[in-house]
């Protein structure tokens, strides 16, 4: 009699605490019950309550992190999970992430436990350019990351914002081509927007040409004061029947003021006027001549017999 002992060799320690399955994945608007549609808004799929009675038999780190693979186009992304509630043998993906991995409704994806690094930067690109529209995009990313579990390279996630749906992939990530982001310190990054066009701008050539300007251009016109020549109007709205027109101003008849030959350019000459006044001649005499004291008193009894 022989006596062979197939399982002498020890297994490997990472095998012993590795999961790996195979599923047959379906998006979550087939998932049967009550709306799901958060599922959508993320980066976590639901799996069996056989996967979780497996995983906590495995020494496994937390959070739960899974590599998902598409062997038939050998595309592959990270996730994590939300519930064990779905069927056994079945698995419930978000609808980008099965557009990412190329797989179809009940299509066989391999779901395996990984350990990612913890993520310190990344950097995205809108595939539209009216991501641009809002207000402040690094904020409203930051709070729709919050409903996911890791990042892939490469990956076009999907974020819902005011009822609509925005894609960004994936471009670069730090410190791995695949990091977790719970509970991290990440500095995000954007690219330009996919079809994005800077605005055209339009400029007014300068002109270069030197124009040597006379002293006696900077002398002001006297075009003299006219007045009564502003237009009319009505209290009630009404029109006047006659339009005002002014007199024309024959050029010949501006008189230029005297030219300040010591002018230089940068330098403000204040003129001030230098005519005498004339003296005023107070004539002495006794008209015109100040009296104190000089005035009549006014009584308001009239003088006359008592009664």
């Amino acid at each position: 009699m022989f006596a062979f002992n197939m399982f002498d060799q020890a297994i490997p320690h990472a095998f012993r605490n590795r999961f790996s399955t195979q599923y047959r994945c379906y998006s979550v608007s087939m998932f049967a019950g009550s709306d799901r549609s958060d599922v959508e808004k993320g980066g976590k799929i639901i799996m069996p309550p056989s996967a979780l009675d497996q995983l906590s038999r495995l020494n496994i780190t937390y959070p739960m992190l899974f590599k998902l693979t598409n062997r038939k186009t050998d595309r592959m992304t990270h996730c994590g999970v939300l519930e064990f509630v779905a069927e056994e043998g079945i698995c419930y993906l978000p609808h980008w992430m099965m557009q990412n991995l190329l797989l179809e409704e009940g299509g066989l994806v391999q779901v395996e436990s990984v350990n990612l690094m913890v993520a310190t930067y990344s950097k995205f690109q809108p595939q539209a350019p009216d991501f641009l529209d809002i207000t402040n995009p690094k904020a409203v990313l930051e709070n729709a990351l919050r409903n996911f579990a890791c990042l892939t390279t490469g990956d076009v996630i999907a974020i819902n914002y005011n009822e609509k749906i925005y894609e960004l992939r994936v471009m670069e990530t730090k410190p791995d081509k695949a990091v977790s982001i719970i509970e991290c310190d990440m500095n995000v990054d954007f690219d330009a927007p996919l079809g994005y066009k800077e605005p055209e701008r339009h400029y007014q050539p300068e002109d270069t040409s030197d124009i040597e300007t006379e002293h006696t251009a900077f002398v002001p016109i006297d075009l003299g004061f006219r007045a009564f020549t502003g237009a009319g109007n009505r209290l009630d709205g009404k029109k006047k029947g006659v339009d005002p027109s002014p007199a024309q101003i024959n050029p010949e008849d501006i008189k230029r003021g005297i030219p300040n030959y010591e002018f230089k350019i940068g330098k403000i000459t204040f003129i001030r006027n230098s005519r005498p006044q004339p003296k005023r001649i107070e004539e002495d005499t006794g008209a015109n001549r100040f009296i104190a004291f000089s005035g009549e008193g006014q009584s308001l009894r009239k003088k006359g017999r008592k009664p």
